[in-house]
């Protein structure tokens, strides 16, 4: 399934969220001119597990400027395009809610507990994780308890067709967490691809920070 859009309308402009987003291609684009020396790029400030202990040990800054660096780092354009395309269906509404300071602090905050679940899960690993994915993972957790009422529009494959549906937000964001929870189990070991348990554990920390950044809830509400 993919999202085209949700049904509520952000009732104020998303600064904090389009900036993230402009960031993110900006920086791919970056990525994408360094040619030969890419992979030296993605090693110095993406994630690697074993570096991030190294570091904790011997060398701070070694350790934690890659948890915030790798966020906004991608590995292809598609990576970069479907997390980004994520972002814009869902963000503008949590920044709605949360306000545009506390949407920076609740991104990032979920953006490193991410990271660390899937560093945690895997310490021996020498993959460098890069992506937005498990921060984007946070705000899909919050949307999940803040707009339980809300719909998606989206593609659904049925058989060989594509259809247009509109589905209840919850039931397509339980159906993308069970998702990243099966992938997850079968992966077994960090030899490289998804870093599924930064989705599950940025959706957790998500749902549950969301709880200390949420403003109080207003009575009036836009929909499409």
């Amino acid at each position: 399934m993919f999202p085209l859009k949700d049904t509520i309308r952000s009732r104020t402009f998303p600064v904090v969220n389009t900036a993230i987003i402009a960031i993110n291609i900006l920086v791919f684009i970056y990525e994408f001119g360094l040619g030969r020396h890419l992979d030296m790029f993605i090693n110095e400030y993406g994630l690697t597990p074993v570096r991030f202990y190294w570091g904790l040990k011997n060398n701070l800054p070694d350790a934690i400027i890659p948890v915030f660096t790798s966020m906004f780092l991608h590995g292809g354009w598609l990576h970069v395009l479907g997390n980004m395309w994520f972002l814009y269906i869902f963000g503008d509404n949590v920044e709605d809610r949360v306000g545009h300071v506390g949407y920076v602090f609740f991104y990032l905050l979920c953006g490193v507990g991410a990271a660390l679940s899937q560093t945690l899960l895997f310490p021996t690993s020498t993959v460098p994780m890069v992506g937005a994915s498990g921060a984007i993972a946070g705000v899909l957790g919050a949307y999940f308890l803040l707009f339980p009422h809300s719909r998606v529009l989206t593609v659904v494959p049925i058989f060989f067709f594509l259809q247009l549906m509109e589905i209840p937000a919850v039931v397509f964001l339980i159906f993308w967490f069970v998702l990243q929870f099966l992938q997850g189990s079968m992966s077994g070991a960090a030899r490289g691809g998804v870093a599924w348990w930064a989705h599950i554990g940025g959706f957790l920390i998500g749902m549950a920070l969301i709880f200390l950044f949420k403003k109080r809830e207003e009575r009036e509400f836009y929909w499409e």
